[in-house]
């Protein structure tokens, strides 16, 4: 399958929900830790879509997206909402996190699963990177949104890696974070210069390490949880990556 026909493949079939695919041939859903933000150490279940529209360097998960260095039929696989949900109930943890790749590349065969889940009394996170514009009834039914705004630290082109008119329909969501990722300290106010322009308060706000790695992580998180300390904002560390080192399902 060329690059173009999976990307293709990937935004416009939306009859069944594409998620990351683990070497034992299982979707990849499994229960942790969340790792980050404001519910780190809380048990979760993570249900990893397939498929991204940015292309960040740092990308710890390239294999959701990445088809000119993975190959897609290895890494992707899909199933309908109801399998999804089955084995999510399986796991007898009432708080589940959608990431990916982008959800919301897929929203509107999420849409069944989120319904599903929001009915039988699940905690409901996503994380986005905040460029999809995201549905009315998909945004009122998710109880947290986990946004992380891609900086040019990112590798992204500058006119798509962060979208203000976006961020902001996220704000009127009392439970909406704005999540970054930070590199280098001059990456602090581009992140605060975006929230700004977006309209979020400080409270809402929540700076964290680049690493896929615990060395590297601990390197950063130095510099950056004083400054969160000494300027009254919130730092988040991404404790699955201090446990297990970015090992797949953990």
């Amino acid at each position: 399958m060329t690059l173009n026909k999976a990307k293709s493949r990937d935004i416009i079939d939306s009859s069944i929900l594409k998620l990351s695919k683990m070497d034992s041939g299982h979707p990849e859903i499994f229960i942790s830790i969340q790792g980050e933000g404001i519910f780190a150490g809380t048990p979760c279940v993570f249900v990893r879509l397939a498929a991204c529209n940015l292309s960040c360097t740092w990308c710890d998960t390239k294999y959701t997206w990445d088809w000119k260095n993975f190959e897609y039929t290895d890494h992707v696989i899909t199933l309908d909402h109801n399998s999804i949900y089955t084995i999510i109930e399986e796991y007898k943890q009432k708080h589940v996190v959608i990431t990916g790749g982008e959800p919301l590349l897929q929203q509107e065969a999420l849409m069944p699963l989120i319904t599903s889940l929001s009915k039988n009394n699940y905690v409901i996170e996503i994380e986005t990177n905040g460029t999809i514009d995201p549905v009315k009834p998909l945004l009122k039914m998710v109880n947290q949104w986990n946004i992380s705004p891609k900086l040019n630290n990112s590798g992204n082109p500058k006119d798509k890696h962060c979208e203000l008119e976006i961020l902001t329909k996220y704000k009127s969501h009392p439970n909406a974070y704005l999540k970054f990722v930070i590199v280098e300290r001059q990456d602090i106010t581009e992140a605060i210069k975006i929230a700004e322009s977006a309209g979020f308060p400080a409270n809402r706000l929540i700076l964290m390490p680049e690493g896929t790695k615990g060395p590297d992580l601990i390197d950063k998180s130095g510099w950056l949880s004083d400054y969160c300390t000494k300027n009254g904002l919130r730092y988040s560390s991404r404790l699955h990556v201090l446990l297990w080192q970015g090992v797949r399902g953990k």
